[in-house]
């Protein structure tokens, strides 16, 4: 009885097309990091779960995927193990483990899955690809400046028009819960509400302070205060906000800096918003955070921020850092919509036909040749019809077909057919490395 074929809810299998694609955006996406000077990083797919534990907030930790612990019974749900859920930890816990074998100030690039137990739901798995960048051992705010420079420049060469970086300071979100009568030991709580604005709205937030067990009061005064701050010159409506309290006025002050900076680096298109209601759910922020969104999508496509304190968790001592995330499954999920992939792209520039044993060394030598100057070959390996290659050429949506028969073959030429629009010429081979030389690219789209 064969075995019923299945994957696991909220993962996928990247068939060629795809992967071509995905490999298509990591390209771009190394190119621009590397531009910016950050250095490429791995990490493993399982951490201690210790190190995991206690970094994500209240909903993150319920969204680990833990390993039972070797031995263990399912029912005692012991777990010593987790898979990654993001690459900041992991990162941090390099930065403790190997911080005399790096740089002061580490700027760093990774590309690697994430696993998360969440609910699946369009463009949203439970392994999928970041694309991390971040800087430790540098004080705000130039490497926030610099990240998501980096980051406006990506987007544009993926072909996004319309970026907007929304930008807030938890000093900031931190003042306006305090000003709202908020108790410090529920900061977390109503940060975790307020994370959610953008998709359930005032009332759904209000709904669930009150859920969560606010006051009344409590809840409206703060909603009040994040409408107020958000309206004009946001900036300057939290400088009277802020009135007597130096951490929160600290938090604006840093904004400033970051737009001005930004406003310095040439971000084309991309559109600066200050936005006091951001919150970004996780725990571990303490200074500057933002999120990247396309201005006719909901929901961000990347985000980030500071977490001064992450890497003195494991090290002992407090390091500045900075990063930024991208969320890879959902650019690609909207390129795809938008139809920003190129729809002729192809494997292969050309395809050597077989005819028989008698040319097969002719076509194989033909190949190695053509494959030595850089041109993507692909070799069809049996003496089907030529009718048959023809369609598993148009199939793959190979542009050509190289012919070497018998007689080709004995006077040292080839027939080239595009196949597009049928056109057949015999060329040598110097006249066909020109002539497809001249008419492929390699920039990974094609």
């Amino acid at each position: 009885m064969a075995i019923k074929v299945g994957i696991p809810k909220g993962t996928r299998d990247h068939l060629p097309v795809a992967m071509r694609r995905r490999e298509q955006v990591l390209a771009a996406i190394r190119r621009v990091y590397e531009r910016h000077g950050f250095e490429p990083l791995e990490t493993p797919a399982i951490e201690n779960i210790e190190t995991l534990s206690g970094k994500y907030g209240e909903e993150g930790d319920q969204l680990l995927f833990r390993i039972l612990k070797r031995g263990a019974k399912a029912a005692t749900g012991e777990c010593d193990l987790g898979l990654r859920y993001d690459l900041t930890v992991p990162l941090a816990r390099v930065v403790a483990m190997h911080q005399n074998e790096l740089p002061k100030v580490f700027k760093r690039y990774q590309m690697q899955p994430v696993w998360r137990a969440d609910r699946p739901g369009h463009g949203r798995f439970r392994e999928f690809y970041q694309c991390d960048i971040d800087i430790v051992g540098a004080a705000e705010p130039v490497p926030e400046i610099d990240m998501l420079s980096a980051v406006a420049e990506l987007f544009g060469e993926l072909g996004f028009s319309a970026i907007a970086l929304r930008l807030n300071d938890r000093r900031v979100l931190r003042g306006l819960i305090e000003r709202a009568g908020v108790p410090a030991q529920r900061e977390s709580q109503a940060i975790v509400a307020i994370d959610k604005l953008d998709k359930i709205g005032e009332d759904g937030v209000r709904r669930e302070l009150l859920a969560r067990g606010f006051v009344e009061s409590v809840a409206d005064a703060l909603l009040e205060l994040l409408r107020t701050a958000s309206a004009g010159d946001v900036l300057l409506a939290l400088d009277g906000v802020f009135a007597g309290m130096p951490d929160a006025l600290a938090g604006v002050a840093n904004l400033r800096k970051i737009v001005r900076g930004l406003e310095q680096m040439e971000l084309g298109a991309t559109r600066l918003v200050v936005d006091p209601c951001l919150a970004r759910g996780l725990d571990y922020y303490t200074g500057a955070i933002f999120e990247v969104q396309s201005e006719d999508l909901a929901g961000s496509l990347a985000g980030g921020g500071r977490y001064d304190k992450l890497i003195g968790m494991f090290s002992g001592r407090e390091l500045p850092a900075c990063g930024v995330s991208l969320g890879l499954e959902r650019i690609l999920v909207v390129m795809q919509e938008r139809g920003m992939f190129d729809t002729g792209e192809h494997a292969c520039d050309a395809m050597l036909a077989y005819f028989s044993e008698d040319t097969l060394g002719a076509s194989l030598r033909c190949c190695a040749r053509l494959r030595h100057h850089g041109l993507r070959v692909d070799l069809y390996p049996c003496a089907d019809k030529l009718g048959k290659q023809f369609a598993h050429a148009n199939q793959m949506n190979i542009p050509y077909v190289v012919l070497i028969g018998p007689e080709e073959a004995e006077a040292g030429v080839v027939k080239l057919k595009d196949m597009r629009s049928g056109e057949q010429l015999q060329l040598d081979m110097d006249a066909l490395l020109e002539r497809l030389g001249a008419m492929t690219t390699h920039d990974g789209a094609s």
